[in-house]
C-alpha cells in the first residue's frame, strides 16, 4: 500500500535484507524459516515481548508492508522509540490455532546494532495518507458471500494470493502489518469483550451503519470496514464503553492476533463525547382481543429461581416489553439452575418470574407451559436443563383443547387442525434435536374472538454456533459451526408447519426465537423460501435496523418472529429493543434483545 514515508538520517549500513522483501506481497514470507542479516528498521513502538519497526528503504510497492514485530521481550532492552538498528534474525509465521491467520515475526534476534538516534516516528493516517478499508469483503476466497454454504473450502494460507488491499479487507490490514497509525475520530461499534477489546469505525465509508452509531450485518456483508482496538502497549486497559461512543484520536500498532487483524494503542483510548443507552420502550399495543394480539420473544440468559438478574428480566417485560399478551421465553433453567441432580422442572422459576412481572406492574398475571425435559440431554449449561416456555396472559389467550406433553411424547397435528398434544414437542427421536434445546408448539385461542380458530406457535432455541471461525481467520468462507445442524433443526419446524398448512392453507402459525442463525443464511433461508414463512423484521424494519445481538464488530440479528401468509399484512408490525446492544458488560441483563410484534391472529 503506497504511503508517504518519513525523512530519515543518513545511514552508513546497507541493509541484506529489507522488510518489505521479508514481508512480500502475500501474507505469507517468502522467507519463512530462513535466517535474515541485517534487517535494518526504526523503533515504531515497543511492547511486552518485542517491538515493532519500520524500514529505511521503502519500496513503493503498495502491496508490501514497511514494517515488522521483532519477537523476544529482551530486544528492547536499552532501545527508544526512534533509535534505528540493524538485527540479523530468524523468520516466523506464527499463529495460536490452525483457524487463525499468521503473523509474520522475527525471531531470535542476534547483532543487534544502534545505527542513529532520535528519528521522527510518523503514524500514517488511516483513510487519509492510506486509501480507506473495504467496506464489503473480506477476502478474494470467500467468492462475494462471507457466511456462503459450504464454508472452509480453502484455505488462505493455502493458497497465499497476492494482497489486493482495494478489494479486500483483510488483505488491506496484512498490507499495514507492522505499521503505526491513526484513526481520526473513531466511534465504537459495540461494547468492548472480557479481555478490554474493542471495535471501532473511523472517518472512511461504511455501510450497514444504523442509527444508534453500530454496523448492522446485512446479507453477504459483515462489514470489514471495522477494526478491533486491542491492548494498549502502555500496559494500561482500555475503558468500559458501549455502541455509538466516540473516541479521541487513537494511535497504535497493526498486527494480528486472536483471530483478527487489530490495532494496539499506544495507550488506551479515550472516550469524548457517550452515547445514550436508553432504549424507548414498544409502541405495539394490545387489543385485548384477536384483532391486536401482542407477542414477544425473550432470551433471559440461563434464567433460573435464584438468578440475580430474574427481577431486572421482569422489570424489561414490564417497563419496554408493555407485558405482551404471548411471550416466547428461551434459556429458563430448572427450579434449582445449575445444581446437577434430578430436578427437571422448571415451574417455580417461572411462577417467581410471572410473580415478580405481577409486583412490578401493578397487576398484570401470567400462566406459563413447559415441557419438562429429560435430564441432561437438551445442552446448556450442566445440571441447567435449559428449555423453552411460554408465558400468556390468560385474560387474553388461551391452550387451544390443552393436552400436556411430556418429553417423550410428539406433538402432532390431527383434524382440526389440533395438536395431539398442547403444549408439545415435536419430531421426538430425530438427532437433529440431540443434546439441543427442543421447539415447543402449542394452540390458542383468543379469549376474545373466534372460538374454533386457533393460531400456532413453535418456540425455538437452535443449535449454537459456537465453534465457529473469526470472519479475519484462516478458513474462507469462515467455519460456520453447527449450520448444517441448525439446517436439519429448520427442515424439521418446517415440516411441522407443513403438516398444519396442509389442512389448513390459511392457518396462522408463528414461529419465534432464538435461532442463532442470520436471516440471509442457509437454514433461514430455507425456512422462508421453503416453507413460505415471512421473517417479520425483513417486512416492517429498514434493513439496518434488525438486529438482536451484538457479536465483534457486529449488529445482527440471532432472534426473530416467522409468520404465515394468513399473518402478513399491514397490521403485522414488530420492533427490537434494545436493551443489550446499546449497553457496556455491567450494565447487561441479558445478552439478547426482546423482540415484539402485533399480530391479527382472528383467521377472518
Amino acid at each position: 500500500m503506497k504511503i508517504p514515508v518519513a525523512l530519515l538520517s543518513a545511514i552508513g549500513l546497507a541493509s541484506a535484507t529489507t522488510i518489505a522483501e521479508i514481508n512480500g506481497n502475500r501474507f505469507l514470507s517468502p522467507f519463512e524459516g530462513q535466517n535474515v542479516t541485517a534487517v535494518e528498521g526504526l523503533v515504531l513502538a515497543k511492547g511486552p515481548n518485542g517491538l515493532w519497526i519500520r524500514s529505511t528503504q521503502p519500496d513503493d510497492d503498495d502491496l508490501t508492508s514497511e514494517a515488522v514485530y521483532v519477537f523476544d521481550r529482551n530486544v528492547g532492552n536499552g532501545l527508544a522509540v526512534g533509535d534505528v538498528i540493524q538485527l540479523d534474525g530468524t523468520i516466523l509465521e506464527y499463529r495460536s490455532t490452525d483457524t487463525h491467520m499468521f503473523l509474520t515475526e522475527i525471531t531470535s534476534p542476534r547483532n543487534v546494532q544502534v545505527v542513529a538516534r532520535h528519528n521522527p516516528v510518523v503514524a500514517y493516517v488511516v483513510g487519509e495518507d492510506t486509501p480507506n478499508p473495504p467496506t464489503q469483503q473480506f477476502s478474494g476466497l470467500d467468492h462475494g458471500d462471507v457466511f456462503a454454504v459450504p464454508n472452509d473450502v480453502a484455505r488462505l494460507s493455502d493458497v497465499n494470493p497476492v494482497l489486493d488491499p482495494s478489494q479486500y479487507a483483510m488483505d488491506f490490514w496484512e498490507a499495514l502489518s507492522g505499521e503505526l497509525v491513526t484513526i481520526k475520530s473513531p466511534v465504537g461499534v459495540t461494547r468492548p469483550n472480557q479481555f478490554g477489546d474493542t471495535w471501532v469505525l473511523g472517518t472512511w465509508p461504511a455501510t450497514g451503519r444504523n442509527e444508534h452509531g453500530g454496523l448492522t450485518m446485512t446479507d453477504k456483508d459483515g462489514n470489514p470496514e471495522a477494526i478491533v482496538i486491542g491492548t494498549p502497549l502502555d500496559g494500561t486497559r482500555n475503558p468500559e464503553s458501549k455502541m455509538g461512543d466516540r473516541f479521541a484520536d487513537i494511535t497504535g500498532i497493526v498486527t494480528y492476533a486472536f483471530g483478527f487483524y487489530r490495532i494496539l494503542p499506544l495507550t488506551a483510548v479515550e472516550i469524548e463525547a457517550p452515547a445514550s443507552s436508553d432504549a424507548d420502550p414498544t409502541t405495539l399495543e394490545s387489543r385485548g382481543d384477536c384483532r391486536a394480539v401482542t407477542v414477544g420473544s425473550y432470551n433471559v440468559e440461563n434464567l433460573w429461581t435464584e438468578s440475580d438478574h430474574l427481577p431486572d428480566i421482569a422489570a424489561n417485560i414490564v417497563r419496554y416489553m408493555n407485558t405482551p399478551d404471548l411471550i416466547f421465553v428461551q434459556e429458563v433453567q430448572d427450579n434449582n439452575g445449575p445444581t446437577d441432580d434430578h430436578v427437571v422442572s422448571a415451574n417455580l422459576t417461572l411462577a417467581t418470574l410471572a410473580a415478580s412481572i405481577e409486583e412490578q406492574s401493578g397487576g398484570v398475571l401470567y400462566d406459563f407451559v413447559e415441557v419438562e425435559p429429560v435430564r441432561n440431554q437438551d445442552g446448556g449449561q450442566p445440571g441447567g436443563n435449559i428449555r423453552n416456555a411460554y408465558l400468556y396472559r390468560p385474560d387474553v389467550i388461551e391452550l387451544y383443547q390443552p393436552n400436556q406433553g411430556s418429553s417423550t411424547d410428539e406433538a402432532v397435528v390431527v383434524d382440526g387442525p389440533a395438536l395431539s398434544f398442547n403444549p408439545g414437542r415435536i419430531d421426538v427421536g430425530n438427532p437433529a434435536w440431540d443434546a439441543s434445546r427442543k421447539p415447543l408448539v402449542a394452540a390458542w385461542r383468543a379469549v376474545r374472538g373466534p372460538r374454533n380458530k386457533p393460531f400456532f406457535t413453535v418456540n425455538v432455541h437452535n443449535g449454537s454456533k459456537g465453534g465457529s471461525s473469526t470472519l479475519h481467520g484462516d478458513p474462507r468462507p469462515p467455519v460456520n459451526n453447527g449450520v448444517e445442524k441448525r439446517t436439519e433443526q429448520v427442515e424439521s419446524i418446517g415440516n411441522f408447519i407443513e403438516s398444519i398448512l396442509a389442512q389448513d392453507p390459511k392457518a396462522r402459525i408463528i414461529a419465534a426465537g432464538d435461532f442463532n442463525e442470520f436471516d440471509f443464511v442457509q437454514p433461514q433461508v430455507l425456512l422462508r423460501e421453503k416453507y413460505n414463512m415471512t421473517h417479520l423484521s425483513t417486512h416492517s424494519l429498514p434493513e439496518t435496523e434488525r438486529y438482536s445481538y451484538v457479536f465483534d464488530m457486529n449488529s445482527q440479528q440471532l432472534d426473530h418472529i416467522y409468520v404465515s401468509p394468513a399473518l402478513v399484512n399491514e397490521q403485522a408490525k414488530i420492533e427490537h429493543i434494545h436493551l443489550a446492544a446499546w449497553l457496556s458488560y455491567p450494565d447487561l441483563v441479558s445478552d439478547h434483545d426482546p423482540l415484539v410484534a402485533v399480530l391479527n391472529v382472528c383467521g377472518c
